[in-house]
């Protein structure tokens, strides 16, 4: 289906009627990262133990010497066979930021509850660089709201997105980024999580689908994507050269 299609001036009309509509977004994405910065804090006194190549470590050891991290809750059970898609998909825009992060003094992590061996197999295949640790046998991912147990799954309510839910709407497994800070006693505080489409805006890609004329064109929520190396060749648009 083809957009209506108008004159020049229509169109800058029409555009600049839009414009100040994504004025207004911007501006409200700086109000909204301001409160963001401004949320208060909760000391993590809990001692969390992650596996990692280089050994067993604490949360305050995945900081890497730096002040901020940041842990992106991947969905890659202790069972499952391979990462899930939506998390591969936003995966895939990490590495090339790391260099950045770090200048910055941000660490990121990549967390699953997945045993180590399953994880640097799946991390191989996808061709990643960034940290990524297991919380096998932690209580991490359970705290934070990103694991269920078949006990939690069997109840009226889990809780996910700061909201009681269904547990036919959950999983096993649910994504989530969570952000935390080390101070110079090495304390740790937990400053902030999002889940389910909050760290939507990590993923360029979307974006970059935003601007173009058919969007998303999807038929539900990223339904379209798939690890980037399952994707079969897309046929290509017809050519007037050929």
């Amino acid at each position: 289906m083809q957009n209506e299609v108008v004159s020049r001036e229509l169109w800058l009309e029409a555009r600049r009627a839009l414009l100040l509509k994504e004025k207004e977004a911007t501006k409200l994405r700086d109000s909204i990262n301001a409160e963001r910065l401004a949320l208060p804090w909760v000391k993590v006194d809990k001692d969390y133990v992650f596996d990692t190549p280089e050994g067993k470590k604490s949360l305050a050891e995945l900081f890497d010497g730096r002040s901020q991290l940041l842990i992106y809750h991947f969905m890659l059970g202790p069972d499952w066979d391979a990462g899930c898609s939506g998390c591969s998909f936003l995966s895939d825009h990490i590495d090339g930021a790391l260099p950045h992060l770090n200048h910055h003094d941000v660490t990121w992590v990549a967390v699953s509850r997945a045993p180590l061996d399953k994880i640097a197999a799946y991390k191989s295949r996808m061709g990643w660089k960034f940290p990524w640790v297991s919380s096998f046998g932690s209580d991490f991912n359970f705290d934070y709201h990103v694991s269920f147990s078949p006990e939690d799954l069997a109840k009226d309510k889990v809780f996910y997105n700061f909201t009681p839910m269904q547990p036919a709407d959950a999983n096993d497994e649910l994504p989530g980024l969570s952000a935390f800070y080390r101070n110079d006693k090495g304390e740790v505080f937990h400053t902030y999580s999002s889940y389910a489409r909050g760290p939507e805006e990590l993923i360029g890609t979307l974006m970059i689908l935003d601007r173009a004329p058919k969007g998303r064109n999807e038929d539900s929520t990223m339904n379209f994507v798939r690890r980037h190396d399952e994707y079969e060749e897309a046929p290509k648009a017809p050519s007037c050269c050929h």
